[in-house]
């Protein structure tokens, strides 16, 4: 698979940190030909506990990994702005031309609590970046897709089909409206040769799961490598095949799915 993108170009968004998914998934791509618009938003990961990395280092360290004759650029983006969508998806043609493959990576963390703690504001704050801002994404991804073979999405969710989020409600809910949504852009985008997929990636480490950076409590953390059969959490790039897989030809019969990529977690 190491050139089966080549002259392909994908937008991956949310490509802050080395340590992400989507940097994982980018560095992925770049290794199979592809050119690459990336979206960050350092500001998003300075307030969390796990900190920003240089979004100089990031991108230059993606650069490096491109085959020969790929290009990349990349912007700033709010994606909770209302027109934020809009501007990825422009400032990427402008930049690269045609989009043949989108990767809404990006997620808000912070902000939420159970039912009794969260309030409207969290509620919104989570739905205009992990749901609004994909399903606006998706569209103008469409709007400027030419019906070429090779089209592709992917979303994000997380493992509240699979069992209970209830310390985290803002974003669950988020994230399970792309889950149920699915299925249905997928069928509205499977005419224009564009297949959607969703991605639950499951206990991933991404500095969230280290004790010294973790958004939760240390006894938190044990229980869930509890339930980890093979004693480790899974790394960025074990979605990241996944999901590279789901972009290239190798992917083509898969359209509409939820795929849970979390190596044997038990949630019980």
């Amino acid at each position: 698979m190491e050139s089966s993108l080549a002259g392909r170009t994908f937008v991956v968004t949310g490509v802050s940190r080395r340590k992400g998914i989507g940097y994982a998934v980018a560095s992925r791509l770049a290794g199979m030909g592809a050119n690459l618009f990336l979206h960050h938003y350092a500001p998003h990961d300075a307030g969390q506990p796990w900190g920003a990395d240089r979004i100089d280092d990031v991108v230059d360290s993606l650069r490096g990994a491109l085959r020969d004759g790929a290009t990349l650029a990349h912007a700033s983006i709010d994606l909770a702005r209302h027109d934020g969508a809009g501007q990825l998806v422009g400032e990427a043609s402008a930049a690269l031309g045609h989009l043949d493959g989108l990767v809404c990576n990006h997620a808000r963390s912070g902000g939420d609590g159970r039912l009794d703690e969260i309030s409207w504001q969290d509620l919104d704050a989570h739905w205009q970046v992990n749901t609004r801002s994909t399903i606006l994404a998706t569209q103008h991804f469409a709007e400027q897709h030419d019906g070429r073979e090779g089209g592709r999405v992917i979303w994000m969710t997380s493992g509240q089909v699979a069992g209970p989020m209830p310390g985290e409600i803002a974003y669950a809910a988020s994230k399970a409206a792309l889950a149920g949504l699915t299925a249905s852009v997928a069928d509205h985008l499977v005419d224009r040769r564009i297949l959607l997929n969703t991605v639950n990636p499951g206990p991933v480490n991404t500095g969230y799961l280290d004790d010294a950076t973790a958004d939760r409590p240390s006894e938190t953390l044990r229980d869930v490598l509890a339930h980890c059969p093979s004693g480790r959490f899974g790394e960025p790039d074990d979605p990241a095949r996944l999901i590279a897989w789901l972009l290239s030809d190798e992917g083509r019969w898969m359209v509409g799915q939820v795929l849970s990529t979390e190596g044997g977690f038990r949630r019980w």
